[in-house]
């Protein structure tokens, strides 16, 4: 596989840590990329990518090429922002119940879909799908991945790459049509 980040991972797996600067210079825009969309927060994008890299820079001697390495760190990022968002469900949880516990009010909903723009809602749809669906959508529309590379970047079939990204399509039809009504 002709990967052109070869070198500077070579450079890189033998300590040279200019290489690997290259290698987040290069790569930087698509992990915070992928980060934001996966959080729809700025702020936890920035932290997302930087624990992406740092996480690719302690096991950047276990990249053996069998892919390229931009799928590689891709899929470190959305085990990333999947754990992320796992963590941050959890967090929210437990506000809740210390808030029913403590006689405390519910904090009123926030709809992320408040602003007419139609960017916001689509992406307050895309916040609301699981997240291995969302990845789908983001890997194939976003990213536009074939269902094949995305397969690749998520360790899976094709077929499941394909449903995931069918069934998160039609919820965020069903969800966008419902929020226009």
């Amino acid at each position: 596989m002709d990967d052109p980040d070869d070198a500077l991972v070579k450079q890189s797996q033998h300590g040279d840590s200019a290489a690997f600067e290259s290698l987040i210079r290069e790569h930087q825009r698509m992990i915070y990329s992928l980060a934001y969309r996966m959080t729809g927060s700025f702020a936890d994008a920035e932290d997302l990518a930087q624990e992406t890299f740092i996480r690719a820079y302690r096991q950047i001697g276990s990249y053996r090429a069998a892919s390229k390495f931009s799928t590689w760190l891709y899929r470190i990022a959305i085990n990333v922002c999947l754990n992320w968002r796992r963590r941050e469900r959890q967090r929210v949880e437990v506000h809740a119940n210390w808030q029913d516990t403590e006689g405390g009010q519910a904090a009123a909903g926030e709809s992320a879909a408040a602003g007419s723009d139609l960017r916001e809602h689509v992406q307050a749809a895309l916040l609301r799908l699981p997240g291995k669906q969302r990845v789908a959508i983001m890997l194939t529309v976003y990213d536009g991945l074939n269902h094949a590379e995305a397969a690749k970047v998520r360790g899976c079939s094709e077929a499941t790459v394909s449903w995931r990204g069918f069934v998160a399509r039609r919820k965020l039809r069903k969800w966008l049509t419902a929020e226009r009504e």
